[in-house]
């Protein structure tokens, strides 16, 4: 049996690391075209590893972040920013 948090969701997880205020604004982005997984567009669904780079194309900037670690549950912001390491693109 796998760990269950070894991958997550890429919409789960942009909310738990706070890049956006809600779940369905994440989808809404994925399924917009406006996320992508190690360069590649993919849908809310598409699960997500630690050290995949995942960068989001937001109202005023683009925000490539690479995964570090994944939360069962959505945190403060502090418990937020250990879920990613920013990229400089």
């Amino acid at each position: 049996m796998r760990d269950p948090l070894d991958s997550q969701r890429v919409d789960k997880w942009l909310w738990h690391a706070r890049v956006v205020r809600t779940r369905s604004a994440a989808t809404a982005l994925a399924a917009a075209g406006y996320v992508r997984v190690n360069g590649t567009r993919v849908a809310a669904g598409q699960a997500v590893r630690r050290g995949d780079v995942v960068t989001v194309a937001l109202d005023r900037s683009v925000r490539v972040m690479a995964v570090q670690d994944f939360s069962e549950r959505r945190g403060d912001s502090t418990r937020a920013r250990g879920l990613y390491r920013a990229v400089r693109a």
